[in-house]
């Protein structure tokens, strides 16, 4: 593998746990175990006696039930539990994506949502949000990057790092570019749930478009890092059965 080295990761490898003050981080604070037992009546007990043997790859389907209940009409079979959002980027990138298909990026963003293509041997183009427009992305600009063979279109919203969050219609508008012109909207969402006010909030990419795959994960609206639990959620069903495929030889 000849992947770029991740340049936040290695800044944070080096500063993160070494430095008194932590002022770069992305994620809520985090909770205690306590913390997060007292939520839930009955549940320091049922942790006791948690079996700690194999689980379905996919996700234990308690787990995938709840999960789903995030979204509108889906069900457990629809999510796939990862550990942490950054395996379910590498997963899917690697299970869907061939070499010289051409994927569109949301930019700037995260570096795994664009290396992880690059290193398949993908022609990567970023669509670039510009801080002169608030760092909103332009649809009409989506369509004049898109070609026969833009395989999946990736945005991140709400934003890291500007926090700037698709309009409704825009969203409307993805979810119907992906239906006429055959491409995959993935769609990280790790920061939703995370809106000041609910009614900011979108509608999950899954829930607009069959075809889209949306990413989520507890470490950055739940506090809840150290779990290392990320998802997809999809009714795309090549999609998700390719990304099992694939999982089989990673989570074994």
């Amino acid at each position: 593998m000849t992947i770029a080295p991740f340049a936040l990761e290695r800044y944070f490898s080096r500063y993160e746990f070494s430095v008194p003050y932590l002022l770069c981080s992305s994620d809520c604070q985090s909770m205690t175990v306590a913390e997060l037992l007292a939520l839930e009546e009955g549940s320091p007990q049922r942790l006791q006696q948690l079996h700690l043997g194999y689980t379905e790859y996919d996700g234990d389907p308690a787990l995938r039930s709840e999960i789903a209940s995030l979204y509108e009409g889906l069900e457990a079979r629809h999510v796939m539990v990862h550990s942490g959002a950054q395996e379910a980027v590498h997963s899917f990138m690697r299970a869907v994506l061939r070499r010289r298909e051409h994927v569109v990026v949301h930019s700037p963003g995260y570096q795994s949502l664009h290396s992880v293509a690059e290193d398949v041997g993908c022609e990567v183009t970023r669509w670039r949000a510009e801080e002169a427009s608030g760092w909103a992305l332009d649809l009409d600009v989506l369509e004049g990057l898109l070609r026969p063979t833009t395989r999946v279109v990736v945005t991140n919203a709400p934003h890291n790092p500007t926090g700037w969050t698709m309009a409704p219609s825009q969203a409307e508008r993805l979810a119907s570019l992906s239906r006429e012109r055959g491409f995959t909207w993935f769609s990280d969402e790790v920061y939703r749930l995370s809106e000041y006010a609910p009614a900011d909030r979108l509608p999950a990419a899954c829930d607009l478009e069959w075809t889209a795959v949306s990413l989520g994960v507890m470490s950055k609206s739940l506090g809840l890092a150290g779990l290392r639990i990320g998802w997809v959620a999809t009714r795309n069903e090549a999609a998700f059965a390719a990304m099992q495929r694939y999982k089989d030889y990673s989570d074994s």
